[in-house]
């Protein structure tokens, strides 16, 4: 039998102190569960001989719990430093990623303070900019999960109504498309339904996290959101990236979250609960255009989880739920193109062009590092769209 041992590079972001997973298609071959350890994708199911991973999805693995998700990390990581057989080894350059998980539910929330004041100064600039509630619980709204498609996934424009400046409505495509930089988190072991999930239980039910792009089109949304919230404006497309990280992977990044005032209510207060050291890069049309720094965000992951559940609904294997734009203090950290143009009355300069929303075309890509073990940092990997012309539904 032909062995090799994977070579990873000092300065890998997917060495074994990593490995995330993901879902992947060999050359010819039928989709099953991988992870990644540097430029290499590990066969699962022919590793570790375990039909959980000889399937399309991660849910049946996610719903063993953590201390499977334990087992099998340790077993990864030691298998990591020994030769492999080379048929369950192929480069990442030779496979098909596919979505990670089946989602059945998917919720974004709106966690950054910086974001929802940027935001505020935008849309009410003679008001305070945070609404009244925003500082007691971790506002959200319910998404479509059909539409959460995997990285390099083109993306339509939408289509929908815009106000006019005559104040009345007209169809067509979306003139202020854009994108929202964000962390999403998979949901690993269910609740029953009744049940809240409090914010200590967070590392038994969530697994990992992926990178989110929000799509959303403002100028739809903004006719539309009141008084229900958003809807077509959010609906026709969620990005994520083909790799899960694991939150095991994650302990270095651990950081206290920023001084949350008032005190919340009691059920979003625990004894483990923690932020994000996460450092994010949005690249415009190969152009990185702001670094949006997970670390400031409000809201915890455990907190927005306990929120989630804290009237009784339940959650799934391969839920996903994601943290809202990820945005920091400075213009160089705006997680969404709506503050980094300030609502379209500033343009970026991209290469030779100049943007305050997406053009057809427009590729956007997202990239997060960590900190890991021994100084190292670990890759999150990234999610990437390009933008399609919208459908054309005209009749003759």
């Amino acid at each position: 039998m032909s062995v090799l041992r994977v070579e990873v590079p000092a300065d890998s972001l997917f060495g074994p102190e990593n490995m995330p997973y993901g879902v992947f298609a060999p050359p010819d071959g039928e989709l099953r569960v991988g992870c990644r350890l540097s430029d290499m994708v590990l066969d699962l199911a022919a590793l570790l001989d375990d039909p959980v991973f000889a399937r399309p999805d991660l849910n049946a693995f996610l719903a063993q719990g953590s201390s499977r998700w334990h087992e099998v990390r340790e077993r990864l990581r030691a298998l990591a430093d020994t030769a492999l057989p080379v048929d369950t080894v192929y480069p990442v350059s030779s496979v098909r990623m596919a979505l990670p998980v089946r989602i059945g539910d998917y919720v974004d929330f709106y966690a950054s303070i910086d974001h929802a004041t940027n935001l505020g100064r935008l849309f009410r600039p003679d008001s305070e900019p945070l609404l009244p509630n925003w500082r007691h619980l971790p506002v959200g709204y319910h998404g479509r999960a059909g539409t959460v498609v995997v990285s390099d996934t083109p993306i339509i424009r939408p289509r929908g109504q815009r106000r006019t400046a005559s104040g009345t409505p007209d169809f067509g495509p979306s003139a202020r498309l854009d994108i929202e930089a964000e962390l999403g988190f998979v949901v690993g072991t269910g609740s029953t339904l009744g049940a809240p999930v409090t914010v200590d239980e967070f590392t038994e039910h969530v697994f990992g996290v992926a990178l989110v792009n929000d799509w959303s089109a403002r100028d739809i949304q903004a006719w539309e959101y009141q008084p229900l919230g958003p809807f077509l404006g959010k609906s026709f497309a969620t990005s994520i990236s083909a790799w899960i990280t694991p939150l095991a992977a994650l302990t270095e990044a651990r950081v206290p979250l920023p001084v949350q005032d008032p005190e919340p209510l009691p059920y979003l207060r625990g004894t483990d609960d923690f932020g994000l050291d996460i450092d994010l890069a949005v690249a415009w049309n190969g152009e990185v255009v702001t670094h949006p720094p997970y670390s400031r965000m409000y809201w915890s992951p455990a907190q927005m989880l306990a929120h989630l559940t804290a009237n009784g609904a339940s959650i799934r294997p391969g839920d996903l739920y994601a943290s809202g734009t990820i945005s920091g203090p400075e213009p160089s950290q705006r997680g969404s193109f709506i503050e980094l143009s300030w609502s379209g009355s500033e343009s970026i300069t991209i290469g030779a062009d100049s943007r305050t929303f997406l053009a057809d075309a427009d590729e956007v890509t997202i990239t997060a590092t960590a900190p890991g073990t021994a100084g190292r940092r670990i890759g999150l990997g990234q999610v990437s769209g390009r933008i399609l012309p919208a459908h054309n539904t005209s009749r003759p």
